[in-house]
């Protein structure tokens, strides 16, 4: 029931993102726009401002770069399997392998752990969203037949991240001992306003979402990957790394959160099965309220 309790509140506040949006039509565009790039690189460059950077930051990056590849492993099997196209595959890639760190995963931890959590939260939240604009947009492009362009298409993306240069401007801030005064009460202002918008951002997100002609299969493989296999295979990367229990159960936890809302618009950018994308996106939101609570409860026992 506690688990309950911390999923509610989450859930509330996608809810009036969700009604929100339908009640007045926002350009949601421009709330994703604010958060990327003015209130989430403020909360990112607060994190490496403040936190001082550990080994174990290492290990978080083995972790990530581990799970994504082994999940589009997974996926580049089963699509062998079921005979898929490789735009099929693609579309499957971008259903399966990107958490949503950012929107879901973030204020979860936060509701969870506090600000005790925040620091591990944050830095994968920099990494997915690296590996987003990396590999997501490599296998969104490809997927579109825009094989050529693909890893071009990636490194634009990666040069367009402001998240990556506020924890660049944060690490050297720290490293060098540059001190930011009287500013540091307006950076923690905006910092503390990111949380609230992105998880009303992702409700608007969701109230957008078209689902025409539901694949239930493919959908249904993607829920198992997403919300059972993710965090499974999380478990056992971290098992023998020599990080804090802490962050080992954030690491699980995280792996287990919906697909990313932002390949649902990589998906229709490229034209890569949006179709799919969007109703994993979809279903895998609304079922982790099912599965979030058992991943909670084994990740800390």
């Amino acid at each position: 029931m506690e688990f309950i309790t911390i999923l509610l509140p989450i859930f509330l506040v996608f809810g009036i993102g969700y009604g929100a949006q339908k009640i007045f039509q926002f350009d949601t565009s421009t709330f994703s726009k604010l958060a990327l790039y003015i209130l989430v690189p403020f909360l990112v460059f607060q994190t490496f401002y403040e936190e001082k950077i550990t080994f174990s930051y290492v290990y978080i990056s083995i972790y990530m770069l581990g799970l994504c590849i082994i999940i589009i492993g997974i996926v580049s099997i089963l699509s062998k399997i079921q005979n898929y196209t490789e735009k099929e595959r693609c579309g499957m890639v971008l259903s399966c392998a990107f958490t949503n760190n950012g929107n879901y995963g973030t204020p979860l931890v936060l509701f969870l752990f506090g600000t005790a959590g925040m620091e591990t939260a944050i830095v994968l939240m920099v990494l997915q969203q690296l590996l987003m604009s990396t590999l997501g947009v490599y296998y969104a492009a490809k997927g579109g037949g825009d094989k050529g362009d693909g890893m071009k298409a990636a490194l634009r993306s990666v040069r367009r991240m402001p998240m990556v240069y506020g924890a660049i401007a944060g690490f050297l801030f720290q490293t060098f001992g540059i001190s930011i005064g009287e500013l540091k009460g307006g950076v923690d202002l905006i910092a503390s306003a990111t949380i609230p918008l992105i998880m009303l951002t992702l409700g608007m997100q969701l109230a957008n979402i078209k689902v025409k002609g539901f694949e239930y299969k493919k959908v249904s493989i993607a829920l198992m990957i997403k919300l059972v296999a993710a965090p499974a295979i999380a478990a056992a990367i971290v098992w023998a790394m020599p990080v804090d229990p802490l962050m080992k159960q954030i690491m699980i936890i995280m792996a287990a959160t919906p697909t990313a809302a932002n390949t649902t618009m990589y998906a229709i950018q490229f034209q890569t099965e949006p179709q799919t994308v969007t109703s994993a996106t979809l279903a895998t939101t609304v079922l982790s309220l099912v599965t979030i609570p058992i991943v909670i409860f084994l990740a800390t026992l």
